[in-house]
This record gives C-alpha cells, structure tokens and sequence, in this order.
C-alpha cells in the first residue's frame, strides 16, 4: 500500500493547516496507513523566481521526487486566503510539471475562522487539479471557526468534528483504492 502525502497548503508559521494535517496523519496511522506530512513553509524561499520552469535545484528536484513523483494519494489542507486560497500553494502547483500529477488522487479539507470553511477556495482548487487530470474526492470537508475548535491539548474540541474528519478519510481511502 502506498502512502498518503497529506499536504499543509500554507507556508506560515505555526498555523491551523498544520495542525489538522497532523490529526489527520493521525487519523491515517490509526487505519495502518501510512501517512507524511509535507509543509509548504519547508519551500525554498526563491521558489517564485527560482524553482520554476526548469531551474530546479537539485535539493527541491528531491523534493519534489520524494512528495510528488513517488505518490499517488494526497490530501490538500487549505486555508482560506482572502476568499480563496494561498499563493504559494499555487507557486507550488506551478513548480511542478503537469504530467506528475495525471490520474493521481486528491482529497481537500478546508480551514478557515470564517463560516464557510473555505467552500470557494477548495472550488477553484478543484479546477486547477481537474485540468491537471486527478481524480478529486467528491466530499470536500470545510472546518469553519477554526479558532474556536481547539482543545488544551491541540486535538478538536468536539466530537463531531473529528467525526466528519474521520469519515472523509475513510471514504477518501475507499475512492483512491479504487481501479479506473
């Protein structure tokens, strides 16, 4: 079984996104899937000017080769930007050839402190990995008011959300294992 690569769309520090990132790498350790986490604030900060269009350093070509090119499972969490999502998710998308993301699975789980967990975000999202030909998870998840759903100890401070978190997994896990 191949792993997941659960991907923390937002390169700033201490954040939501990476917060559910890891209860959901979590989620996966605990169906003995195995699960990594790829930050987008790891980036080269010259990614915009220097990682495109063939420039690639050899370290971001492994990166891309170890998070990208050997995986055919991701999940997206994205916080909402300004009604959308952020740039560097995009410049990160842009980095990375067309091709390296044909008929590979997506899953996207909106954050926001907003109420609408980031619905329009995921939306476009959903059409920039439509035209780069992957297969996207019907149940898109948006986690509204963020802010107020930590527990003391980091995890969700209510069932129902780490219920739905759960369920999405699932059936993500089921559609990505699925033959076309």
């Amino acid at each position: 079984m191949q792993k997941i690569i659960i991907i923390s769309s937002t390169n700033r520090p201490d954040s939501n996104t990476l917060k559910v990132s890891e209860i959901y790498r979590d989620i996966l350790k605990a169906r003995n899937v195995e699960a990594e986490i790829f930050d987008l604030k790891t980036l080269p900060e010259n990614i915009a000017f220097g990682e495109l269009h063939g420039r690639r350093s050899p370290e971001y070509e492994q990166t891309i080769s170890h998070f990208i090119t050997a995986n055919t499972k991701f999940i997206f969490v994205i916080p909402e930007y300004n009604g959308g999502f952020p740039g560097i998710l995009k410049v990160f998308i842009d980095s990375i050839h067309p091709k390296e993301w044909t008929d590979k699975f997506a899953c996207l789980v909106g954050v926001s402190n907003g109420r609408a967990g980031n619905l329009r975000g995921m939306e476009h999202f959903t059409g920039i990995l439509n035209y780069l030909k992957l297969h996207v998870y019907h149940n898109k998840l948006p986690i509204s008011t963020i802010d107020k759903l930590w527990d003391s100890k980091g995890g969700f401070n209510t069932d129902e959300q780490m219920i739905a978190c759960e369920k999405q997994a699932e059936g993500f896990l089921r559609f990505s294992n699925t033959a076309f």
